[in-house]
């Protein structure tokens, strides 16, 4: 694939190693590897990130591993893959950053479940606007929750002809699971910048899924 120009905006090297480390664990090292190589991230294999929170990888290189996922796989094969990963990404080791710290507590775990929603799905948001150049915001709606990511990571540079950012929507499934103490919920992305649109849109529908 194409390289894609450099974004000047960057996410912190241990998301970009758990995420690495994920796709590791769901399609194995020599199918990242094959990854990395499409994505013309040669110098990634068996050279991951360091584990600390400077922001170091730039935006553009997380979308083509992304963009590579896809054309290697096609868009549904390469859509499991960043859901998992990004499911797996987060139950590894996200949840454990300082704004969702406080939503293991005791405390928290016995509010209703909408007040878990109204605070987790926030915090969620804030760990990426606090540890990365990804701005994101929530606002509460009737019967959901509009969770937009302002400068997205995931489709970067690239054009898709639908929305597609699978591996922030595998990501926002797990911590919807965690903050809400094990419920599952529906999650539709409905705009993409890589599709055109001024941000990148995911409803996140209050009633769980029974």
């Amino acid at each position: 694939m194409d390289p894609i120009p450099k974004s000047g905006l960057y996410y912190p090297n241990k998301i970009v190693l758990l995420t690495l480390q994920a796709l590791e664990d769901v399609m194995g090292k020599n199918g990242l590897n094959a990854i990395l190589n499409l994505a013309n991230l040669r110098e990634l294999v068996d050279n991951y990130p360091s584990d600390n929170l400077k922001r170091e990888f730039d935006f553009s290189d997380f979308s083509a591993i992304n963009g590579a996922l896809e054309e290697m796989y096609g868009p549904r094969g390469g859509r499991g893959l960043a859901l998992r990963a990004g499911k797996h990404a987060f139950e590894e080791g996200l949840r454990n950053f300082g704004a969702l710290a406080g939503v293991g507590d005791l405390a928290f775990k016995v509010l209703p479940l909408k007040a878990k929603l109204r605070i987790g799905a926030p915090a969620m948001a804030k760990v990426f606007s606090q540890t990365s150049d990804q701005y994101s915001t929530v606002e509460e709606k009737e019967d959901h929750f509009l969770y937009r990511i302002h400068q997205c990571p995931v489709c970067w540079g690239r054009t898709t002809d639908k929305p597609a950012c699978n591996m922030a929507t595998g990501l926002l499934l797990s911590g919807l699971k965690w903050v809400s103490g094990g419920k599952e919920f529906q999650v539709v992305q409905i705009k993409a910048k890589s599709s055109g649109d001024e941000a990148c849109d995911f409803m996140i529908f209050k009633k769980p899924i029974e």
